[in-house]
């Protein structure tokens, strides 16, 4: 039985937060996540580990895009990434256990942890399981990479867990990291097992495939489906899948 409960998560969920760069919020900050909680919407939010594995909420592998500073993300100690502002203003970013505190249970969150495809950072996903375990209130971990799924499932398996694909192109992205032969296995699903998923998270642009109506409407799994921001792609999330994980406004 899916660890997954229907009647808390299967609800649209602000991408990364309700952010707007127009606006100057930025993706997975404080701001973002206030924004989405004033509108109750879900969160989703990513993971990934500065020196030493501590959890910290950030998207990319390296600080310039977004941060007053540069290099990856995963060489600096948390003190040092504590001291780091988003650029043009004075906001910090958070650890885990800091958006756990900001959220405290009064929306569901996805939780997405972050994976360059190397084996498992045993001290990362000790510490996400531990914050995971102890928080009060509804949470899911989801990667990529069912492998840390798989790790996940070991060390907190009382949480929800899912898997986040697509259909991946067969050069370009994580060339080097993956082979075709895994990308089209990845697209289809079929390194899952082992996890044993409560829910998955399939891109929309794909949808609908034959694997995502599958797991839907043989297996009865939950499926989101991201990233949902034009009209166009409320549309399909509606038509093919169970909830949206959206940037923008939702429609009327």
């Amino acid at each position: 039985m899916s660890r997954l409960d229907r009647a808390q998560f299967v609800r649209s969920m602000a991408h990364r937060g309700l952010h707007d760069a127009t606006t100057g919020v930025i993706e997975n900050t404080g701001p973002a996540f206030e924004a989405a909680l004033r509108l109750g919407v879900g969160i989703e939010c990513d993971l990934r580990p500065a020196a030493g594995g501590w959890p910290i909420v950030f998207h990319d592998e390296t600080l310039e895009r977004l941060v007053d500073g540069a290099g990856p993300v995963a060489t600096l100690s948390p003190e040092q990434l504590a001291r780091l502002r988003y650029k043009g203003q004075d906001t910090p970013i958070l650890s885990f256990s800091d958006f756990l505190d900001l959220v405290g249970g009064r929306v569901p969150l996805l939780v997405e942890i972050k994976s360059e495809w190397a084996p498992p950072d045993v001290d990362f996903l000790g510490l996400i399981a531990s914050f995971a375990k102890a928080y009060r209130g509804p949470l899911a971990l989801m990667s990529f990479d069912p492998g840390v799924m798989t790790a996940v499932a070991e060390l907190a398996p009382k949480i929800p867990r899912g898997i986040v694909s697509g259909i991946y192109p067969a050069t370009g992205a994580w060339d080097g990291r993956l082979t075709p032969a895994r990308k089209d296995r990845l697209s289809h699903l079929l390194e899952s097992g082992p996890a044993k998923p409560d829910f998955f998270a399939y891109n929309v642009k794909n949808l609908p495939t034959a694997v995502t109506r599958y797991v839907r409407e043989v297996q009865n799994i939950p499926l989101f489906t991201w990233t949902v921001r034009s009209l166009e792609d409320w549309a399909t999330a509606k038509d093919h899948a169970d909830a949206a994980i959206f940037e923008g406004r939702q429609p009327e």
